[in-house]
Order: structure tokens, then C-alpha cells, then sequence
């Protein structure tokens, strides 16, 4: 189902929060495809404090694609964006040094 909104200008400063009631953020910019007339995604400025800002660390902002939006109203609701797994933190962590042969 499309999602049809008047004016993009429409959804520029709106909040968005996941659809699990996380805050992200507020629409800063959005990208569109001007020869097939459509939104490719919106660029979420994290606000300090938000649950993007933690996950992001210091970065300033994130791209979501314009199909994770389910909804914009009084507000911007996204799909939920699950903070990367452990992962990259395990593989940075050095292994244990072998013990030399005596």
C-alpha cells in the first residue's frame, strides 16, 4: 500500500519513532527520484538522547529507505531498526597468545 502525502515538504522536521515506540529522530532531508516521481528515503537527523543517537555513536544522522516508512502522519513511523549484533566487537577482541613450546 502507498503511502500518499500531499507536499514532501510535508515531512521535512517530523519526528519518527520505530514501530516499537522507539524515538529516532527528525526528518532532516529527503532523497526522491525525480524520473519515476517517488520518495527513495528520508534522512533522519539523531537527536541526543534518541535510540539512534545510541546505537550511531557519534554519527550525525541515518538514510532510511522510503519502504521501511509504514506510516507519516503527526509523526513518521519507520520499521524497527535492530542495533547491530555483538559481532564486530568479537572479532576486534585479540585471542589469546599461544603458550611457546618448552
Amino acid at each position: 500500500m502507498a503511502i500518499q502525502i500531499a507536499s514532501v515538504s510535508e515531512t521535512w522536521t517530523k519526528d519518527v519513532f520505530t514501530d516499537k515506540g522507539q524515538y529516532c529522530g527528525k526528518v532532516e532531508d529527503i532523497e526522491c527520484d525525480l524520473k519515476r516521481f517517488k520518495v527513495r528515503s528520508l534522512v533522519v537527523r539523531a537527536i541526543k538522547g534518541s535510540y539512534i543517537s545510541k546505537m550511531l555513536g557519534s554519527k550525525k544522522g541515518l538514510i532510511i529507505p522510503f519502504p521501511m516508512v509504514e506510516a507519516i502522519g503527526d509523526i513518521i513511523i519507520i520499521k524497527h531498526i535492530s542495533a547491530p549484533m555483538e559481532e564486530a566487537a568479537e572479532e576486534t577482541r585479540e585471542e589469546p597468545k599461544d603458550k611457546k613450546a618448552e
